[in-house]
C-alpha cells in the first residue's frame, strides 16, 4: 500500500489535482488559509494517472471487501472513479445525491440497490468527513450494508478521522497529505523546511501559526 500511496500521490502532484502553495496559502469558504488545494476532478482528463487511481481502488476493494456487491459513488466527484472501477470489477454502480430530487420518482440514491446488499462507497477527497458521512447514513437508512469506504485522497485530519470513528464507518485512502508532502520535498516541489510547517497546519487547520 506505500507503494499506491507515493504513485497516487506523484500522480496527483504531477497534474495539479494537489497543489501546495505554503507561501501564498488558499483561503477555505470557511475562511481557513490552507497551504493546499485539492481538485481531483482533473485526474480524469489524465489518461494515465486515471488508470493508476481506477485500479488501485479496484485492487483495493478486492483486498479489502472482496464480498463488495456494488459501488456508490458520491455526487459529483465520486460518480465517475465508481463507474470506471465497477466496470474494473465487473459488479453494479450506482451514487448518492447530495439531496433528494424534486421531481420524477424524488429518487436520492441513483442506480438499483437492494436491501442487504454490500456496498463500498467511492469518494474522491475527505477532509472533516462530513459530507461522505451523510452518504453512508442514506445507504444504512435504504437498508444496504456499508462495507467501508475507498477514498483517492485525504488530509488525515483529526476532526475526519474521529468522525468517521463515531459513525463506524472505515476509510481507505489511496494517498494521504502525509504522504504528498514527503513526496512534494523529495522532488523539490516544496522545500524540505516547509514540511513541518504543513504537517502543523494538518494537525490544526484553525491555527494559523504555520504561516510566516
Amino acid at each position: 500500500m506505500e507503494n499506491i500511496k507515493t504513485l497516487i500521490a506523484q500522480d496527483l502532484l504531477s497534474i495539479g489535482a494537489v497543489f501546495l502553495r505554503p507561501e501564498e496559502p488558499f483561503t477555505w469558504a470557511s475562511g481557513i488559509k490552507s497551504p493546499v488545494y485539492c481538485d481531483n476532478r482533473l485526474t480524469l482528463s489524465a489518461p494515465k494517472v486515471r488508470d493508476d487511481i481506477e485500479n488501485a481502488i479496484a485492487e483495493t476493494v478486492k483486498e479489502k471487501y472482496p464480498e463488495a456487491e456494488v459501488l456508490m459513488g458520491t455526487s459529483t466527484a465520486g460518480i465517475a472513479h465508481a463507474a470506471i472501477s465497477a466496470h474494473i470489477l465487473g459488479i453494479p454502480m450506482g451514487y448518492v445525491r447530495s439531496g433528494a430530487k424534486d421531481h420524477g420518482r424524488q429518487n436520492q440514491i441513483e442506480g438499483k440497490l437492494e436491501k442487504g446488499q454490500k456496498v463500498v462507497v467511492i469518494e474522491d477527497l475527505i477532509s472533516t468527513g462530513g459530507s461522505v458521512i451523510e452518504v453512508v447514513d442514506v445507504l444504512r437508512e435504504a437498508g444496504a450494508e456499508v462495507l467501508g469506504i475507498v477514498s483517492i485522497y485525504t488530509y488525515g485530519m483529526e476532526k475526519g478521522i474521529k468522525r468517521l470513528s463515531e459513525a463506524n464507518v472505515e476509510n481507505t485512502s489511496l494517498t494521504d497529505f502525509d504522504t504528498t508532502v514527503d513526496v512534494a520535498a523529495k522532488i523539490g516541489y516544496i522545500k524540505e523546511e516547509d514540511k513541518e510547517r504543513l504537517i502543523k497546519f494538518r494537525n490544526n487547520p484553525s491555527d494559523e501559526s504555520w504561516i510566516k
